[in-house]
């Protein structure tokens, strides 16, 4: 038993075991022979074919006993490797009837052991993205019953004779009525993202991450000249496989996200090479964000303030956007900040054994 416990693979276990109930058996049948031919010679003086007899019905006795004991040890050994794929099979049923399982603990090792790791893994991710996904749709019943509710109480009222139309009236229901468009329209574009490079519909190729980010911030310019009184910018040139308009409108977002909730006069935007990676980063003064909430900021809908309406600040989800984006380019976005002083930083994954000079050469 030490023996199998020892052992990782679950192959080696079963043949271990198997081998170690046939070496119990040859054992248990031929020392049971041995001991009862020598009685029967020195104590019961039986020779000859009487002694051959005897063995012989003395052996078949031994050896069924032996079976069933062998059998035995067999069964329980065997029961216990196998109970955890009971459990995951059990586990397994309940993923298929629509149930997420909580997760199995148990003490293996080897395969097992991985196979339920795994297998938690999975539940865990299961468990959130069915609490992502009703998050979500809790977020656009949210987002969509004001607009639908002004607009199905005007109607209402324009049907009943109990308000007449005016250009206003219409102004206002057609208003809506592209608020709802807009709020459809960047849930779709996040879902296209949120499936990553490997399986979107978008186009990667090999870019200047340096000459995306300075056109993004050329589009920028007149309202960041209006916004800080002190900009400081630095980009290096570096190359990445990415899509141009994706991360122009990810780089896009995030300004725009800067320009809304600003409260200083300084912002400082880099972009440096380093340790294989491509380090972007935006600095400013802003509007006050609890550290503990920081990461939610990226989250669909999600508005640290009940006070940015829909209206007055789109929709909720540019930087949700933004971090889908980044995501499909094996990037990664975060937001370090002590209250007010606000620093995006992004990082992306350099191309390698592909210069610079030559994406210059291919321009011209």
């Amino acid at each position: 038993m030490w023996l199998i416990k020892r052992l990782s693979n679950l192959l080696s276990k079963l043949v271990a075991l198997n081998s170690l109930v046939i070496l119990l058996v040859i054992m248990l049948a031929a020392f049971s022979v041995t001991q009862y031919a020598c009685f029967l010679v020195n104590s019961e003086a039986i020779v000859g074919q009487q002694l051959v007899d005897t063995l012989n019905g003395f052996l078949l006795k031994v050896s069924i006993l032996a079976f069933i004991i062998a059998g035995l040890f067999h069964y329980f050994t065997v029961k216990r490797i196998v109970e955890p794929i009971k459990h995951l099979s059990k586990a397994s049923k309940d993923i298929q009837e629509g149930k997420i399982p909580s997760n199995i603990s148990m003490t293996s090792s080897g395969e097992i052991l991985e196979l339920i790791e795994n297998f938690n893994s999975m539940s865990e991710t299961l468990m959130a993205a069915q609490e992502q996904r009703n998050n979500m749709l809790r977020d656009i019943a949210h987002e969509l019953r004001t607009p639908l509710t002004n607009m199905n109480g005007y109607l209402e009222a324009l049907k009943n004779n109990v308000i007449e139309g005016n250009a206003d009236l219409f102004g206002s229901l057609l208003e809506e009525s592209r608020r709802i468009t807009r709020i459809v329209e960047l849930l779709t574009e996040l879902n296209s993202w949120e499936k990553g490079n490997y399986f979107s519909d978008k186009q990667f190729n090999i870019i200047k991450i340096d000459r995306v980010l300075k056109d993004t911030i050329t589009s920028f310019q007149l309202k960041m000249q209006e916004k800080f009184q002190n900009i400081s910018i630095h980009i290096d040139e570096a190359a990445i496989v990415g899509n141009s308009d994706g991360l122009i409108q990810a780089f896009s977002n995030i300004l725009q996200n800067i320009l809304d909730y600003n409260t200083g006069d300084e912002l400082e935007i880099l972009a440096v090479k380093k340790d294989k990676t491509c380090r972007i980063t935006f600095s400013h003064t802003g509007q006050f964000i609890n550290h503990e909430k920081k990461d939610l900021i990226f989250e669909r809908f999600y508005r640290l303030e009940e006070s940015r309406s829909t209206k007055s600040h789109g929709a909720g989800l540019g930087l949700a956007i933004a971090k889908s984006i980044i995501l499909a380019h094996e990037g990664n976005v975060e937001l370090e900040t002590d209250g007010t002083h606000h620093k995006f930083k992004i990082e992306f994954p350099l191309k390698e054994k592909y210069e610079y000079r030559t994406l210059e050469k291919e321009d011209s």
